[in-house]
């Protein structure tokens, strides 16, 4: 009887320990493809580039500031679909560009792309 109650308890904390890395796992998931035509299409490449500065900060730079940040995907979508104002390097403020993709699959693909550079 003993050994059964071990098999099931193994059985149920692999189980368990699969059903919560199953979400991190799947939030690691990237098509850069996708996102970089995404990037494109919305014209965020105007601004930003990964690994430099341009009008807006290097996604490399954005990935830095968010890394091991729980609410970046949530902070980093409300930006893109707000239009919240930004800071150039000239000094003058405007309010970013709201990303027209109503796809939130899409969008969430972009964002997890820009916090993995």
């Amino acid at each position: 009887m003993q050994l059964k109650k071990g098999k099931y308890l193994a059985t149920f904390l692999a189980v368990v320990t699969f059903a919560v890395a199953m979400p991190v796992l799947a939030a690691e998931e990237v098509d850069a493809e996708a996102a970089e035509v995404l990037a494109r299409r919305e014209n965020c490449l105007k601004c930003h580039a990964v690994d430099k500065a341009k009008d807006g900060p290097a996604y490399k730079k954005v990935a830095a500031k968010y890394k091991n940040k729980p609410d970046a995907e949530e902070r980093l979508l409300k930006h893109l679909r707000s239009g919240s104002p930004v800071t150039l390097p000239s000094g003058e403020e405007e309010e970013h560009r709201i990303i027209k993709s109503k796809d939130d699959k899409e969008v969430m693909n972009l964002i997890r792309w820009i916090l993995s550079q």
